[in-house]
């Protein structure tokens, strides 16, 4: 197998926004399967925390300039 350039660069950034994807999806699943509304409201709440916290990795991500290629002599 040949590779035609460089790995892409991960980021903790970037392990964060699977990270907090994730989790989202995680408490959701609990959510749904709770017996008292109490419980689920803050499942929920814990759920849209999560998402909130993906959405700013995901744009400190966005906004980081690529690294640069290196070049071969």
């Amino acid at each position: 197998m040949v590779r035609t350039g460089r790995p892409a660069r991960v980021t903790l950034d970037g392990q964060l926004v699977g990270y907090w994807d994730r989790e989202a999806a995680r408490l959701e699943t609990i959510a749904a399967a709770t017996r008292f509304a109490w419980q689920k409201r803050r499942l929920l709440r814990k759920a849209a925390e999560a998402r909130g916290k993906a959405e700013r990795s995901r744009q400190r991500e966005a906004a980081r300039d690529p690294a640069p290629e290196p070049t071969d002599p």
